[in-house]
């Protein structure tokens, strides 16, 4: 079985873009950017999960198979977090009558 040899730099780059999107990751929460906060500090953690995937896992040269499996847990994990989300939106946050508060 032949397998892709990839260069020292290619992981040394990764690396320093992981360590970029981790000093990103401090500085964005120092920001107050109100609602956006959580939406970019995501966006951030995916481009680094995304990063660790591709070229630590070495999926970025696999078989299709491999892909299909490494998409078939993120859409697993995109229907956990939308019931999560919609169990967590359907919550009546109003104070309920005769139910002390903590």
């Amino acid at each position: 079985m032949s397998e892709h040899i990839v260069p020292t730099r290619v992981y040394y780059l990764v690396f320093l873009a992981l360590m970029v999107g981790t000093a990103a990751t401090v500085w964005v929460a120092y920001l107050d950017l109100g609602f956006a906060n959580t939406a970019v500090a995501m966006g951030i953690a995916v481009t680094k999960a995304t990063l660790v995937i591709l070229y630590f896992m070495h999926v970025k040269y696999s078989s299709r198979l491999t892909w299909v499996v490494v998409a078939s847990g993120f859409i697993w994990l995109g229907i956990l977090f939308v019931l999560g989300l919609t169990d967590y939106l359907s919550r009546g946050w109003l104070p309920q009558p005769g139910v002390p508060r903590i």
